[in-house]
C-alpha cells in the first residue's frame, strides 16, 4: 500500500502550498490529461491517467511511495474520495479541496444554492437526473459525456426549464450560456459542464427570455436546511388530506383512506416519475409530487386538468398536466418507474403493464372489476395484492355515520422487488 495518499481538488486557481508541498513529494500521480501536464507534478513521477477510479485505486494499493490523485473541483463532493476510500481498497486518504465545480457554476450565476438539489448525470441512468429536474425547481447535474445539457433537454422534452450552461470551469475556455432547455439540444458542449436548470410552475422565465438576470432572479427565498425541506411541502402538515384541505370534493374512489393506502404501496421517492392515469381532483398527483417525485398527472376531463395545475401551484409542487383518454395519450409519455391508475379498468391496467412500471396501483368499485384488473396485472407479469378497503367518516358531534367509502385496492408488483 502505498506510504501517503493525498487527493488534491483543483479549481483552476494557483495550487496552494500544501498542495505544491504533496505533489512535490509524489512518486505516483494519478489524474486527467490537464492534470498531469500542470508544471507541479514531479517529471520522475510514475503517471496514471485517470479513467476508471477503481483501477487506479488497485494500482496505488499496490505502490509504494507517496501518492496523489488530482480531480477537478472537491474531490469529496461527487468526487474521487468515496471510490478511493471502498472497503476494498482499503485506502486512507488526506484531502486538500478545492472550491465544488457546483459552488463555482452558481457563483458565476450569480444565484444562492442552498436550496438545490445536486444530482449526478450518467448516460445510463439520465433518466433519474431528469426526473429531479421535472419535480424541482432548482436543480444542478453535474454532466458526464453522452449524459450532457442536450440529451438532458431532450429528454425534457416538453417541460419548460432555464438552463444556465457553465462550461471548463476554472479554465481559459470557461463559459457562462442562459438559455432555454428547448434550445439546448441544438449546440454542441464541452465537457467538463455544469448544468443549472432552474424553473416551473409560477416562476419560469417567460419562453425566449435568456438574460441571466431572468434566471437568477427566478427563484429566491430563504431556508433553514439545505437542499429540499423535509416532509410535505407547503404550510399544511401531514398527507391524505380529506378534500376541503384542497377547496375540492372527493370522490368515493378518491378517499383519503384509500389514497393513503395507495401511496404507501406507491412508495414515491426522489428520481422516480409517476403516472397519475385519471388524476380526478388532483390530490393524489400533488402528494405524490410532495414526496418529490416527478408526476404526470393524466385525465380527459380539461376541468380536473385545470383542478390539478391550480392545486399544484397553491402547494408548491411541480406537475406536468396532459389532458387525454388513457390509454391512447399514454403512447409518448416518458417510461414511468411507478403508476397509480385512477380509472380506465382492466384495459389502461394492461397498458401500463405492457411499460414494465416497478408497481401499478389502481382500484375498483366491484369485484367483478377487481377480478379483471388483477387478471390484467397477472397476465403482465406482475404478482397481485388485493384489499377490500371501508372506511366511515364519523361526525364527533352525535358519533353518527358522515360518509361511508369501500373499495378494492389493488397493488401489481414485480415478483422480483
Amino acid at each position: 500500500m502505498a506510504d501517503r495518499v493525498t487527493v488534491i481538488g483543483w479549481d483552476g486557481t494557483p495550487l496552494t502550498d500544501a498542495a505544491r508541498s504533496a505533489l512535490g513529494a509524489a512518486t505516483l500521480v494519478a489524474g486527467a490529461a490537464h492534470h498531469l501536464a500542470l508544471p507541479e507534478v514531479p517529471p520522475g513521477a510514475e503517471r496514471i491517467r485517470l479513467g476508471s477510479v477503481d483501477l487506479a485505486a488497485r494500482r496505488i494499493a499496490q505502490h509504494r511511495g507517496s501518492a496523489v490523485v488530482l480531480a477537478d473541483g472537491d474531490p469529496g463532493f461527487f468526487g474521487v474520495v468515496r471510490a478511493l476510500r471502498a472497503p476494498e481498497h482499503g485506502l486512507e486518504v488526506e484531502v486538500v479541496p478545492a472550491v465544488s465545480s457546483v459552488a463555482a457554476a452558481f457563483a458565476r450565476a450569480g444565484m444562492p444554492w442552498d436550496d438545490a438539489q445536486v444530482v449526478v448525470a450518467h448516460s445510463r441512468d439520465l433518466r433519474r437526473a431528469v426526473n429531479v429536474c421535472r419535480a424541482h425547481t432548482k436543480v444542478a447535474v453535474l454532466t458526464s459525456p453522452g449524459a450532457g445539457p442536450a440529451e438532458l433537454a431532450l429528454l425534457l422534452g416538453p417541460v419548460h426549464r432555464t438552463f444556465v450552461i457553465c462550461e471548463a470551469l476554472g479554465t481559459d475556455r470557461e463559459q457562462v450560456t442562459v438559455l432555454t432547455s428547448d434550445k439546448a439540444a441544438d449546440h454542441a458542449w464541452r465537457d467538463p459542464n455544469v448544468v443549472i436548470v432552474i424553473g416551473g410552475s409560477g416562476i419560469a422565465p417567460a419562453r425566449g427570455d435568456s438574460s441571466a438576470g431572468a434566471a437568477r432572479g427566478a427563484l429566491q427565498g430563504s431556508g433553514w436546511i439545505a437542499g429540499r425541506e423535509p416532509g410535505y411541502p407547503g404550510t399544511v402538515r401531514g398527507w391524505a388530506l380529506p378534500g376541503p384541505a384542497y377547496g375540492t370534493a372527493l370522490s368515493e374512489s378518491e378517499s383519503p383512506q384509500l389514497r393513503a393506502l395507495q401511496l404507501a404501496r406507491l412508495g414515491p421517492r426522489l428520481g422516480d416519475l409517476v403516472w397519475d392515469i385519471g388524476a380526478g381532483s388532483g390530490a393524489a398527483a400533488v402528494e405524490t409530487a410532495g414526496f418529490g417525485a416527478a408526476v404526470i398527472a393524466v385525465d380527459r376531463d380539461p376541468d380536473a386538468c385545470e383542478r390539478a395545475a391550480t392545486l399544484a401551484r397553491r402547494f408548491a409542487v411541480q406537475l406536468q398536466v396532459v389532458q387525454g383518454v388513457a390509454p391512447e395519450v399514454l403512447e409518448d409519455l416518458p417510461e414511468p418507474d411507478v403508476v397509480r391508475i385512477g380509472g380506465g379498468g382492466a384495459s389502461v391496467v394492461a397498458a401500463c403493464a405492457a411499460r414494465r412500471p416497478e408497481r401499478i396501483v389502481t382500484q375498483a368499485a366491484t369485484r367483478d372489476e377487481a377480478e379483471a384488473i388483477g387478471a390484467a396485472l397477472e397476465d403482465g407479469g406482475y404478482a397481485v395484492e388485493c384489499v377490500l378497503s371501508q372506511s366511515v367518516e364519523l361526525d364527533t358531534r352525535g358519533w353518527t355515520e358522515r360518509e361511508r367509502a369501500v373499495a378494492f385496492m389493488l397493488c401489481g408488483h414485480r415478483p422480483h422487488q
